[in-house]
């Protein structure tokens, strides 16, 4: 019993003095670490020099080499230890530097100096994320309402001007004779009504009205009853949960994302199926679109979007959209085995970011 009490006693004093060392400052440490090591270096030489006359020197030599040695490994040890903190926030700085935004530096919380310093590398890292987002959030909003400028633009400029051209052709091709000049105007006619199709399109294409008259679902209908029609691929749409109409950076994110997943599946899958989902729980909108498409490396596209060109860009737009509103999506896929996306949306979460956007 009494070397078990002796050796709980040694631990308690061990992690006392340990438990005292890392309430140290770093300086501080510093300091005691050196001033140990000068310490133990002065009164070896003292106790050397007073008896020099009863060494000889080989003997000297090896004590002072050995000494020197044991002088670098303790400051060695003793500065790694002081210097912990700084050397952990510097692996931090690296792996953000690397492109991992998403690491912060821990706190010690036994070292003040430390711990402020990884306090103020953190909100840095905050506010360099929190105005990113800003301007992303700034930079998408302008675009949408770019979009709707053109869009409106198109629909009500353009589109009446080959109205009015369409219906002067129809006057002109009653008024003439001639079988010939008539098949002629007949045929101007019908480029003109194409491309007033065309036009009408892509002004829904640029922002549909639907959207910001009727909401989500809507102009989710319709347009991928449009899609169906255009391109031969059947699409099933199904919703869960969703009543009331949500928030226009929501629906307009939610609308932009499934149109973007559309468009890339019409283009590059080869997919002759297609499922949408929304499903509205837990103050959150989930939206799946999956296809029975040709699939692609997902890791690979994600390093270089260039590769994959304007499939790649656009998964990085529908990230920033999602992110914008602190919201997830993920994509599984594999080559030849189609392509699923999953994009999560909180509704809380994105009313109160779609305010602080619209203050600045």
């Amino acid at each position: 019993m009494p070397d078990a009490e002796l050796m709980t006693s040694n631990t308690r004093k061990s992690n006392k003095f340990l438990g005292a060392m890392n309430e140290l400052s770093v300086f501080n440490r510093v300091l005691l670490a050196n001033s140990a090591i000068i310490f133990v270096g002065a009164t070896g030489g003292t106790w050397l020099a007073t008896r020099l006359n009863t060494f000889s020197y080989v003997p000297l030599i090896i004590f002072v080499a050995v000494g020197w040695l044991v002088s670098i490994a303790l400051n060695f040890v003793l500065l790694q230890f002081a210097f912990r903190p700084l050397l952990d926030l510097g692996k931090v700085m690296n792996r953000v530097q690397a492109g991992d935004r998403t690491m912060r530096a821990p706190l010690t919380g036994t070292d003040p100096q430390a711990d402020q310093l990884a306090r103020t590398f953190n909100m840095m890292l905050e506010a360099i994320d929190e105005a990113n987002r800003q301007r992303a959030a700034q930079i998408i909003n302008a675009q949408e309402e770019e979009r709707k400028r053109v869009a409106r633009e198109l629909h009500d400029e353009t589109s009446q001007v080959l109205t009015s051209l369409l219906i002067s052709l129809a006057v002109l091709e009653e008024s003439i004779t001639s079988p010939e000049a008539r098949e002629r105007i007949a045929e101007t006619r019908q480029l003109a009504h194409q491309t007033l199709r065309a036009i009408r399109s892509l002004s829904i294409d640029l922002r549909p009205s639907a959207l910001d008259d009727l909401g989500l679902l809507p102009a989710l209908r319709w347009y991928i009853k449009e899609y169906q029609q255009k391109f031969a691929i059947e699409v099933d749409f199904q919703t869960t949960g969703l009543k009331d109409r949500l928030t226009s950076e929501i629906e307009t994110v939610l609308y932009r994302i499934v149109q973007e997943a559309l468009t890339n599946v019409a283009r590059h899958s080869h997919a002759q199926k297609v499922q949408v989902i929304l499903r509205e729980h837990d103050q959150a909108i989930d939206a799946t679109i999956s296809d029975n498409g040709d699939g692609f490396d997902v890791e690979k596209l994600k390093k270089k979007p260039s590769i994959g060109q304007e499939r790649g860009w656009g998964l990085v737009g529908m990230y920033e959209r999602a992110q914008l509103l602190d919201g997830t999506l993920d994509i599984d896929s594999q080559p030849g085995k189609g392509t699923i996306i999953r994009a999560h949306i909180p509704i809380q979460l994105a009313s109160s970011q779609s305010d602080m956007v619209a203050t600045h």
